[in-house]
This record gives structure tokens, sequence and C-alpha cells, in this order.
């Protein structure tokens, strides 16, 4: 154990190689302190972070995200992955915001000393896109809703962070508390997730150890480091392809592709046997479809702040792509909200700061557009239920 406090380590050697799993808390001076003095040291060869590809680019060049394109984000269907990685920036700057201290300067400093003692440094955490996909794959399709709003309320929340959430981070994941702030049973959903990335950063470390011989400081989350230690000195499976599996995306079950399309069947169905039965009744269900779907869907994006345009684009386009799985509600309203207002360089650089508070989603142009999405695409999800309903209920009554 380290004498500075919140910051552990073990040290675990295979063959010639060592690495010592350093412990640090996310929120905390004292592990900046403990990592910058570790680098510095001169013991080590190289130093292995707790990031990947797309965390590390967005911290050492925080202009990158400028560079997005919304539209683009919106057709090949990323806009969840960023709406995921906004909603938890939100979460981490009111814990910044609270106590003067920026999540993940720990990471920083080891990226900064690093460079400064000019040893190499290895990026060793799964990429969070994938992270959060096998998150949302392993939640039941039931429970996916709950976890939406949950999400959902983590975004629009204007709390402050409990003291206990923030004593979490000093003991815990970012990416695990973070997700605990939107999902109450978070703890117990994403546990298999948490264990995912210790496999995961055990394998990127053994495949480093056995290069050659060598002294790793490996810079990791203070609970992280039992189970990446643990994985290590044991038998565990931690080749090529055991890290291979860990990086294939969900793949979507066969029901799960079907039941949009046997919705569709039904609703159109409901049409089918109104007009059999009379015009006036066929084109009442119609009626009913278009204004409730196309309603709730405008609703939503009137609620997020929406253009006018938007809002009458949400109206005109749910009631139709509700009956097209392959193309959502929200894609059509984002990508009308971000063309008609275009975000700005100035918007992109203080978005991380604006999703803090729901003013600053409302202000900020990126905020808005994937509020617009999130907020169209749920009012058009329930409008094709309660629509469906009314359409059962009038043909049965």
């Amino acid at each position: 154990m380290s004498d500075i406090e919140n910051t552990s380590y073990i040290d675990v050697k295979i063959g010639d190689a060592s690495v010592r799993l350093l412990g640090t808390a996310h929120v905390s001076r004292s592990s900046v302190e403990a990592v910058t003095a570790a680098v510095s040291s001169g013991e080590f060869d190289s130093v292995a972070i707790e990031l990947c590809q797309n965390r590390y680019r967005s911290m050492i060049d925080p202009d990158n995200f400028e560079k997005t394109n919304l539209i683009e984000v919106l057709w090949q269907g990323r806009a969840k992955m960023i709406v995921a990685m906004l909603a938890m920036g939100a979460f981490q700057q009111r814990i910044a915001e609270q106590l003067g201290v920026e999540p993940g300067g720990e990471m920083r400093a080891a990226i900064v000393e690093s460079q400064a003692v000019d040893i190499p440094l290895e990026l060793i955490d799964r990429d969070i896109g994938i992270t959060v996909q096998r998150i949302y794959g392993s939640v039941p399709w039931w429970k996916r809703p709950h976890l939406f709003l949950g999400l959902l309320g983590g975004v629009l929340s204007t709390n402050k962070v409990e003291e206990s959430e923030i004593e979490a981070l000093k003991k815990t994941d970012m990416l695990q508390a973070a997700m605990e702030e939107f999902h109450e049973s978070a703890g117990s959903v994403f546990e298999p997730l948490i264990t995912e990335r210790d496999l995961y950063m055990a394998c990127k470390i053994k495949a480093l150890m056995s290069r050659e011989a060598c002294t790793i400081l490996a810079v990791v989350g203070a609970g992280h480091v039992p189970g990446i230690a643990r994985l290590l000195d044991s038998d565990e499976d931690l080749s090529d392809h055991a890290l291979a599996s860990l990086e294939e995306r969900p793949k979507t079950s066969r029901l799960s592709r079907y039941i949009p399309w046997v919705i569709v069947a039904i609703i159109c169905g409901g049409f089918a046997t109104g007009f059999s039965r009379s015009t006036e009744l066929g084109v009442s269900l119609v009626v009913d479809w278009i204004l409730i779907n196309g309603g709730l869907s405008s609703l939503g994006v009137l609620v997020a702040g929406g253009h006018p345009i938007t809002i009458a684009s949400a109206f005109l386009a749910a009631p139709l792509t509700s009956l097209n799985p392959t193309i959502g509600a929200g894609m059509v309203v984002g990508i009308v909200e971000a063309w008609i207002r275009k975000p700005t360089i100035s918007d992109f650089r203080l978005v991380r700061k604006d999703v803090a508070s729901l003013k600053g989603w409302r202000k900020n142009k990126v905020a808005r557009t994937m509020l617009v999405f999130v907020l169209g695409t749920l009012g058009s999800a329930v409008g094709t239920y309660v629509a469906g309903f009314r359409i059962f209920g009038q043909l049965v009554g």
C-alpha cells in the first residue's frame, strides 16, 4: 500500500516482466500527485492507462469534437452513443463544479508526465462505444425503456451529486458510478461489464508483459485493481482470442429484430380491418394514428426546444417512421434540427460544460439536437403504443 490517501497498488510479476497496478481515485488530487510521482520515479519502462483511443483523443485534443458532423452521426445511427457520452459528461461536470477537481485528472497527469520523461504510453481500456453497446445489449428488452428513462432523468437532473456518489467515485469505476446515477439497479445490471473491462485490461497488460522483460506502471481506477491482479495471477485465458471476443459488438437477437415488424403488421392489420368494416371507421383509425403518434413526437421535440419546422417534421414523420422500423423518428427530427440550426464551433467547445444543466441542454445547439433526437424518439415510441391500444379499442368496442 502507498502512503498517499485513496491510492493503493499491487505488484504482479510474470516471468521477467512485472507490472505495478496503481489504483487511483478519479476525483482526488492526491491520486494526481501519486501518479506524477510514480511516472517520474524512473522505475518504469512504460505507462499503461485506463483509457481507450477515443477517450484519450478527447483528453489530449478537446477541440477534436468540433469536427463531428451531427447529421452524419444521426444518419449512421450513432446518436445514442453521443447522448450517452454527453449524459455521462453532465454527471462528471457536476462533480467537477462541486469539488473543483476535474474527473480523470490522474490520467491526464500520466499522459503529461510520460511525455516529460520520454517513456511509452499504452492505452489498455476497451473502446467506450463498445462498452456502452454491450451494456445496452446486456439489459433484457423489457427493461430497456426503464434504462432509457433513467438516462433521460440523469440528463435533465438539476440535483447536486450526493456525497455517497462522490465517495463511490473514490472506490470504484467512473463509468459504473455514472451509470448508477442514471439507473438505480445499475450495480447488479452492469457488474458483469465492469468485470469484462477488468478482463480486457488484464489481456492488454499481459500482452505488454509478454513482449520483453519490462517494468510497467498501470494506472487504473482503484475498483479495477483487485480484479486485474487476480486475473494476471491466475490461469484465466488472456490470449488475443479472449481479447477479440471482448471487442465484439452485441448481436441483435432474432426476436428483437422481429418484434418491430410484428407491431407494424398488427397496426396495418388494424387499418385493414377498419376499412373492411367501413370507410368511416378506417379513416378514423388513420386519423387517430397520425394525431397521437405525430402529436406525442412533436410534443417531445417542443419540450426539447426544437425549431418550429422540426416540430412540424416530427408530426409528419413519426406516423410514417413508426410503420418502418428501419428509420426512426428521432433520426429524422435530429437531422432537421441540425440542418436548420447548424451548431457553431462555440457550441462544440462549450457542450461539455453546458450539459451540466437543463438550461445548457436547451441553449447549446449540439446538446439540443441530441435532446430533440431523444425526446422525439421517446414521443414516437409512446405514441405507437397509445395509438395502437386506441385502434384496438375502436375495433373491439
